[in-house]
């Protein structure tokens, strides 16, 4: 994993195609902004697992 500190208003490149921004920080919550291409789409963890179906992590298993 790799661990970037930015402040609000700075950004991270991933790639040429993905720029996520610091939007805004208060006590315990960051507001982070995403721009990609609409073919990567971005999920919040918790809906990602959610979309993830049983037959997903047997796949996943066979082919680690």
């Amino acid at each position: 994993m790799l661990i970037l500190t930015r402040r609000v208003g700075e950004s991270v490149r991933i790639g040429n195609d993905i720029k996520i921004s610091v939007l805004n920080v208060r006590k315990n919550q960051v507001r982070i902004g995403f721009e990609a291409p609409a073919d990567h789409p971005v999920y919040r963890e918790e809906i990602w697992v959610k979309k993830q179906g049983p037959d997903d992590d047997a796949e996943f298993e066979e082919a680690s």
